[in-house]
């Protein structure tokens, strides 16, 4: 063993030691940074350790749960057209777009931009490999993915025979999420994985439901205020889209997904999991 192999495993183990030092905070007082880093690591290792088929069943969940957001969204959409601006239209459509994410992650379902900084910090507290977050990762993705596209289906069917919307409103709010150029897709989806991986530390720090439901409404509302990309949401809107639009073609969902499942990836583990891990380790040394 060299001395620098030496030099990093002493690093490491005082940070386990300090992690294991912060101890939980009195009743109404904040939780440390370390404290609330400890339970992101132990709460990233638990999905971990869970059996391949209850992650892939509990991911195929959320990606049925987020549905309702897409749900809520359509219908509010064909309720306001012509009688507003279409512009206000996707303003106003913001304050229904938490749903899903509140039935999701009060839920205990697994979702992946939520998920994302969450498991990244296990590997970078060196108890989990970069493989097995890539299996993990992928084990989510598919079934959100498979989830999303199968209420796309149903959406798609049940919105015209309920009368709630067309489509037309199908085809508007797909558009409206896909028509950007690639570099700007990526970019929004890195900002949006950012939001995505705070709201799972600040999900942390809190104490009680209200103030869960309270975060991750004000999260996820900003992320649609600013028209930024999702890709478990973006994945219902554009697959509905290319099931009944010819505007939005095989290409041009694959191109989306891709991309917006990239951006997401990175700002939630560059942005989130990264950065409150080295700001740990630096007040180690």
């Amino acid at each position: 063993m060299n001395a620098k192999s030496t030099e990093k495993e002493i690093e490491q183990q005082a940070i386990d030691k300090k992690l294991d030092a912060a101890l939980p905070s009195e009743e109404g007082n904040p939780k440390s940074h370390g404290e609330i880093l400890k339970q992101q690591i132990i709460d990233g290792q638990e999905t971990y350790d869970k059996n391949p088929i209850s992650i892939l069943l509990s991911s195929l969940t959320a990606g049925l749960e987020i549905g309702f957001s897409y749900l809520l969204l359509s219908t509010l959409y064909s309720f306001l057209v012509g009688k507003v601006q279409e512009d206000t239209i996707f303003k106003v459509m913001s304050f229904v777009y938490p749903i899903g994410f509140i039935m999701v992650i009060l839920g205990q379902s697994i979702l992946f931009t939520e998920q994302t900084s969450l498991l990244t910090l296990p590997v970078l507290n060196k108890k989990r490999s970069v493989g097995s977050l890539l299996k993990l990762w992928s084990l989510v993705i598919l079934g959100n993915l498979v989830g999303g596209c199968f209420m796309a289906f149903i959406m798609v069917w049940i919105g015209p025979q309920l009368g709630i919307f067309n489509v037309q409103s199908i085809e508007a709010i797909a558009v409206h999420v896909s028509h950007y150029a690639t570099s700007v897709i990526l970019v929004s989806a890195i900002l949006a994985g950012w939001l995505m991986g705070l709201l799972s530390w600040l999900i942390a720090a809190s104490r009680d439901t209200l103030s869960r439901i309270a975060i991750i409404f004000m999260i996820t509302t900003v992320l649609a205020f600013a028209g930024l990309h999702h890709s478990i949401v973006g994945n219902v809107e554009v697959f509905a889209g290319f099931i009944s639009s010819p505007k939005i073609t095989g290409m041009d969902y694959i191109a989306f997904e891709s991309v917006s499942l990239v951006g997401n990836a990175l700002g939630g583990a560059v942005f989130v999991a990264l950065l409150k891990y080295r700001a740990f380790v630096y007040d180690v040394k």
